[in-house]
């Protein structure tokens, strides 16, 4: 059997807030609850096993690979749900995504302050595309 990446958990203030708002912005399926999880699984098969916890939360980053199409979709209910975007993951970038490898990306914050990134092709795809370092402005984005 090959090794696959099968599940992980993620730590939060409210799980059922953030997994419901991390689903509503990918365009997921919130799951039934597992014990003290609260899954959510990507179409690959990996879940995120959203626990509360009552003690400070190291901030860590999710970085989801999407299509094109579902790239504009995630962007949309960004913009709609009035969540402050950026192109990079320091925020020198506010308003924008990139165009990273001939794609698009944006990180986004969710509400544990975990650090989220949704793009369109994994890094060093396409080192040599003129749009690695572009950003683009994102009308009506916070």
């Amino acid at each position: 059997m090959s090794v696959e990446f099968n599940h992980t958990i993620v730590l939060s203030q409210d799980r059922e807030k953030s997994a419901h708002f991390l689903a509503g912005i990918l365009g997921l399926e919130v799951g039934e609850p597992a014990g003290i999880f609260l899954p959510v699984t990507t179409a690959n098969g990996v879940t995120l096993d959203f626990a509360t916890v009552d003690t400070d939360i190291t901030v860590q980053h999710y970085a989801f690979l999407v299509s094109e199409g579902e790239f504009d979709a995630v962007l949309a209910r960004l913009v709609e749900g009035g969540v402050p975007i950026q192109a990079d993951p320091h925020g020198r970038h506010p308003r924008r995504i990139n165009r990273n490898d001939g794609g698009r990306g944006v990180y986004f914050i969710d509400p544990s302050g975990h650090a989220v990134e949704a793009f369109t092709r994994p890094y060093g795809s396409d080192p040599s595309s003129p749009l690695n370092g572009v950003t683009e402005d994102v009308p009506g984005a916070r």
